[in-house]
């Protein structure tokens, strides 16, 4: 697909602001931005090492370099096989998604300490398989928010929730429930901290919304669902005609995660 198509076609990018710029130059400070949500499938043995090892010493570097924070990194505790990894990176504008792997070949230090990854042979690979998504990040909510216990690399228990719809009405319908009719800040008021909303621009299980809490442990994860669920105004929301789960929710997936020790999330 050409560039000037795949821009056209992120219905997250505002008309002439696809490079996250406002029309006298300067960089809006509001403008959603798009992740890269890239996962490692791995075999046991030496290659989460291999990884953690390509990811912390080249490719978060480099990506830092170019202006891309914070990243994040996911290691799969339960609702996937085991190893996987996710790695979480954020870009301020479609343009700076597009053009980063060029960046990166012309990066010699990156080059140079990726050596070990990109000089493996088939026979001894680094990975089983890689997938990515293009999520595009709620105006409400444009940024990662960095959870307050990453600075002191304190206990973090992140849940990966994705809702698929069966059409892509259905889905417009529930990205509204959170965006615009209250869902998100029922959360915050039950005690449920967000780290990104986002929908599903390009990817499996299309069309989809994708969101990351973040917890202090699983004890702190239950009791937060049991206030939102018992939340006067989730119940009078989640009963509405026309946003009942049943009529716009075909699907909710949830992944368990815990950061990496040198995850920026």
């Amino acid at each position: 697909m050409l560039r000037r198509e795949f821009l056209g076609a992120l219905p997250i990018v505002a008309a002439g602001a696809a490079d996250g710029r406002v029309g006298n130059g300067q960089l809006d400070a509001a403008a959603p931005q798009i992740y890269e949500w890239r996962q490692y499938s791995l075999r046991t043995g030496m290659q989460p090492r291999r990884v953690a090892d390509y990811l912390q010493n080249a490719l978060i570097p480099a990506l830092n370099r170019l202006g891309h924070s914070p990243v994040g990194v996911f290691e799969v505790t339960f609702g996937l096989p085991t190893p996987t990894v996710f790695v979480l990176t954020p870009f301020a504008s479609a343009d700076a998604f597009l053009t980063k792997e060029f960046r990166l070949d012309n990066d010699e230090t990156f080059i140079k300490s990726a050596a070990g990854y990109f000089d493996a042979v088939p026979a001894d690979a680094v990975y089983v398989r890689q997938e990515v998504s293009v999520l595009g990040a709620f105006p409400r909510m444009p940024r990662i928010q960095v959870p307050a216990a990453t600075a002191t690399k304190g206990p973090r228990l992140f849940e990966l929730r994705t809702y698929e719809s069966h059409n892509e009405r259905a889905h417009r319908a529930k990205v509204k429930m959170f965006a615009e009719m209250g869902e998100i800040d029922i959360f915050r008021r039950a005690g449920l901290t967000p780290v990104f909303f986002s929908r599903t621009l390009a990817g499996p299980r299309m069309p989809s919304l994708v969101y990351m809490l973040v917890h202090e442990n699983l004890a702190a994860r239950e009791k937060s669902w049991s206030a939102f669920g018992s939340d006067p105004e989730w119940k009078k929301l989640s009963a509405t005609p026309g946003y009942t789960d049943p009529e716009i929710v075909s699907n909710i997936t949830t992944v368990f995660l815990r950061p990496a020790s040198y995850s920026q999330i």
